[in-house]
């Protein structure tokens, strides 16, 4: 944007020009449990220690590590910071802290990557953030009410952030209950029996070529399936190359086998091919919903964990074949635990797809209200 392009009422200054920059003196060994003052360090997760080295209103970005250019924290109060912390406070009576905060934190990433050829940053220099152009309108108030639509934003991500953390642990303290009878669905008082895993499922040993096979338009890889949630994020046509895949058909359940990707399933709702990294489980003993909660429990990871090979271990179906697994007799209990625990899973799905929308919600606002395109009434 060129100076004549700025909209009515708005400047444009660096930020060595509307705020002081400093770091602070102390390391990460100086934090104190239940401190009682924040202490901010290279991290999203804010520590707490007793010393006060800055009193005041101000916005905090690590200066170098994994979060370079995505920490951000406002304060406005007593507090400590890390010596690789940059603070920048003591903002003139044109700039208010908390525009600047959502300003900064939105478009600072940017900046530095554009200074950098490479695809990730190591630090940030003092010169990145004191040249770096801030837009702002000159009325303070316009500032205040940006921030607070913006802040607002941030409260509803947050908001659904924490439902779907608490809904999460609601579902794993009822897998945990429900496929080890320690809690019982109503109408149901038949007998378990613990049947080692290899009697129960089987993986579907078919391998096909997939040069010209229509059943390879539906091709999944580790990197399709989204962790934890079973969705497929995207699927590949591998119908096109010469390749061999196994082939699944609707109702498997699908198990990641490499160990960074235990946590990666999804239960088929039609015929496909997959990637030999991955298990299509099937049984004829077991409901397909009682099985697909079952590969979830910490115990079937657990045992899939003891996996053999150094450079990339795999889950050994030598051994996961003997871990023993809780099984009611009746199918149709196995069926309900299986239905129950999907259903929770749905709402969960629910309340992320609300938090997606109200992301890109956030993403828009920050975009338009932050450059003056959009102007707030």
């Amino acid at each position: 944007m060129n100076e004549a392009a700025l909209p009515d009422g708005w400047d444009r200054k660096p930020i060595k020009a509307i705020a002081k920059i400093t770091t602070g003196d102390k390391d990460t060994k100086d934090r104190v449990d239940n401190g009682i003052y924040p202490f901010f360090v290279r991290s999203q997760t804010v520590e707490r220690i007793n010393s006060i080295g800055f009193d005041g209103e101000g916005v905090l970005t690590a200066g170098d590590g994994v979060g370079t250019g995505k920490i951000f924290h406002y304060i406005n109060g007593k507090c400590d910071f890390h010596q690789r912390v940059y603070l920048m406070h003591s903002f003139t009576e044109g700039v208010t802290g908390r525009f600047f905060f959502h300003y900064f934190s939105y478009f600072f990433y940017d900046r530095i990557m554009a200074m950098t050829a490479k695809s990730s940053v190591d630090s940030v220099r003092r010169e990145m953030i004191a040249d770096m152009e801030i837009l702002f309108p000159r009325d303070d108030h316009e500032q205040e009410r940006i921030a607070a639509a913006l802040s607002d934003a941030d409260g509803v991500v947050a908001g659904l952030e924490r439902v779907i953390a608490k809904k999460r642990l609601i579902k794993q303290g009822a897998m945990q209950d429900l496929l080890t009878a320690r809690r019982r669905l109503p109408g149901f008082s038949g007998e378990w029996e613990v049947k080692p895993f290899g009697q129960i499922a089987k993986i579907r040993n078919t391998k096909v070529q997939t040069m010209g096979n229509p059943v390879a338009q539906h091709c999944i890889e580790l990197e399709q399936v989204e962790h934890e949630t079973g969705r497929i994020l995207f699927w590949v046509d591998a119908s096109n190359r010469s390749t061999v895949k196994y082939q699944f058909e609707a109702g498997d359940v699908l198990f990641g086998r490499l160990r960074p990707y235990l946590r990666k399933f999804h239960r088929a709702a039609s015929q496909g091919v997959c990637s030999t990294e991955i298990w299509p489980l099937m049984s004829h003993v077991l409901d397909r919903g009682f099985l697909y909660q079952v590969v979830q429990s910490d115990g079937f990871i657990a045992a899939a964990c003891e996996a053999y090979g150094t450079h990339m271990p795999r889950a050994d179906w030598g051994k996961l074949s003997t871990y023993g697994v809780q099984v009611p007799i009746d199918l149709n209990e196995q069926a309900a635990i299986g239905e129950v625990l999907s259903d929770m899973e749905k709402e969960i799905q629910t309340l992320e797809s609300r938090l997606t929308k109200a992301r890109v919600v956030k993403e828009g606002m920050m975009q338009n209200l932050l450059t003056g395109r959009v102007r707030l009434v």
